[in-house]
């Protein structure tokens, strides 16, 4: 079952436990409705029946909240996850494709969008040949492999990742930030068994993202531990310590449909 389907399932559930709570809250107030006209002086039945109608539906709206709240933070949560991860993944393509011309990942925003306005790919085609060349230890011809390399052209990078779409200008800004927070991006050179790997991360706080959502769900969210879901604090993609572009959430968020 797809996570997707979990999720449904599991808000079907509380909408079914909503619409019991509430047929209850509505029975039990008839009930006591009823005894109020039954058995209590006239002079005092219209407060009380005025006062527990306004209760019951003090309580019932704060049932409806406690139950609806978790799924509307999560619609929230994809919409806004979806664009911030969408945007991460450009950064990574934009990194990747740095990487490629100059050995190393962009330390920096204005770097990294400076290369990708003005950056270009080489496109090479190669094939593999062999040519004849006489050994003077043997004293005879032998054939010796060899790889031909030949330049065909070159192609920029805005056109090869973006198209005609400049995104990559604003791709340092965090979607739904409310004080213009930009990603935090570093990169780096780390030693991995002997071998010096280029490395580089960048990330946002879910506190930037999810800023106007109840405090107890936010908490929640920024302690989840689980393959279905971003774990952490934060929304990121790479890594300073492993070899490693990958982002932190879930397969649903590379879905097509996203």
């Amino acid at each position: 079952m797809s996570v997707t389907a979990k999720l449904t399932k599991k808000d079907n559930i509380r909408m079914l436990n909503l619409i019991l709570i509430v047929v209850v809250i509505c029975l039990v107030t008839i009930g006591l409705v009823f005894l109020i006209d039954r058995f209590l002086p006239q002079k005092i039945k219209p407060v009380l029946v005025i006062t527990f109608g306004l209760l019951s539906i003090f309580l019932g709206y704060k049932i409806y909240q406690s139950i609806n709240a978790p799924i509307e933070f999560k619609k929230v949560r994809k919409e806004r996850f979806s664009r911030v991860i969408a945007k991460l993944k450009d950064i990574r393509d934009s990194q990747e494709a740095y990487k490629t011309v100059n050995g190393r990942f962009a330390g920096n925003f204005n770097s990294l969008v400076q290369f990708v306005d003005t950056g270009s790919y080489t496109i090479t085609s190669q094939k593999d040949s062999s040519f004849m060349r006489y050994d003077k230890v043997y004293q005879i011809d032998l054939q010796v492999d060899t790889i031909i390399i030949d330049t065909l052209g070159f192609i920029k990078v805005k056109d090869s990742l973006f198209k005609n779409d400049d995104r990559y200008k604003t791709m340092m800004d965090i979607p739904y930030a409310q004080g213009g927070e930009k990603f935090e991006m570093k990169a780096d050179i780390i030693d991995k068994q002997g071998y010096k790997a280029p490395v580089f991360e960048a990330k946002a706080k879910k506190d930037l993202v999810l800023y106007d959502q109840p405090v107890d769900l936010l908490a929640r969210e920024n302690a989840h531990q689980s393959v279905e879901e971003v774990n952490g604090t934060e929304i990121k993609v790479g890594s300073l310590t492993d070899v490693s572009t990958n982002g932190n959430w879930p397969p649903i968020y590379d879905r097509k449909d996203q």
